[in-house]
């Protein structure tokens, strides 16, 4: 029987050297919980570590004594991409270029947006990659460059992100709802929402199971929702019950980037091969509130 994801997670530290660890995008929501798990390991924001400066990176690592690196630096501003596609391109590609040609160990975080969001079923690491926007694309050239130049290395897919830190759809829909009596939110975009210490958690379990683990695996919490659901949830295990949550298409908020319909990640793979049960959203959501 599978054990638990916390569980796995605490055995897994015990099988770490943090010390000879180093976290990229330490200062994001992915990296601050990656921090609290590993206070010890080398934990570098982007003003502190340029990832696209690869005799940045190389020194860095030499310097270090680096062994393993957990990427989270990432553009994730999805509509300013549209504009930025430069920018967008050199941290999402060339920067996990850099850090897959140093030879250290890699575990990368990829996205849901690789797809494009047009199936009915959850997607596998096996489905046809297409993406529909400009984040998505740079993604998807990020993860072809790491498997170019490093082929065991671990990435790890996973889709609508939020925690207690950092900016974030769960967190602006508690702050809202504390103060606003009503709510629109999209109801026709379809996913699963990551706790992004659950992410932490099952990427701790990686890098302690590296060894001939190579490939893309998906992550994110157990159970489907739309952004309506999840604001709908939130809404509930806080208490704002003054706050009316209304569902309305995607059309009443036209965005410039084009956003996946269906962006549900299926998650067997990953859960089998490092033999853990993954907690399910409105479970973690509920944990997540907890620190508000």
């Amino acid at each position: 029987m599978a054990s638990t994801l916390a569980d796995i997670a605490q055995q897994a530290l015990r099988h770490l050297n943090p010390k000879h660890i180093l976290i990229t995008g330490a200062k994001g929501q992915l990296g601050t919980c990656l921090r609290a798990l590993l206070p010890e390991a080398q934990a570098m924001g982007h003003t502190e570590l340029d990832i696209c400066d690869l005799g940045a990176v190389h020194d860095f690592v030499n310097v270090h004594d680096i062994k393993l690196i957990i990427n989270c630096a990432a553009y994730t501003n999805v509509e300013q991409a549209e504009d930025d596609k430069d920018a967008c391109s050199r941290l999402n590609c060339e920067g996990p270029r850099n850090l897959a040609a140093t030879g250290c160990q890699l575990i990368h975080v990829s996205t849901d947006y690789v797809f494009s969001g047009t199936s009915c079923k959850p997607y596998t690491t096996e489905d046809h990659t297409d993406p529909i926007n400009v984040y998505g694309l740079s993604k998807l050239a990020g993860e072809q460059a790491i498997l170019a130049e490093n082929p065991s290395a671990i990435i790890v897919r996973t889709s609508w992100l939020y925690s207690a830190f950092g900016k974030n759809f769960v967190k602006t829909i508690h702050a809202l709802s504390a103060e606003r009596n009503e709510l629109k939110v999209v109801c026709d975009q379809v996913g699963s929402p990551t706790w992004a210490h659950d992410l932490a958690l099952a990427l701790v379990v990686a890098a302690a199971n590296y060894d001939g683990h190579g490939g893309i695996y998906h992550f994110s919490n157990e159970g489907v929702c739309s952004w309506y659901d999840l604001a709908h949830a939130v809404v509930k295990f806080s208490a704002h019950k003054n706050c009316a949550v209304l569902p309305v298409p995607s059309s009443a908020y036209p965005t410039k980037a084009a956003r996946p319909h269906y962006s549900v990640l299926d998650k067997s793979k990953f859960a089998s091969t490092f033999n853990v049960t993954i907690p399910h959203w409105q479970e973690s959501l509920e944990q997540c509130l907890k620190q508000f």
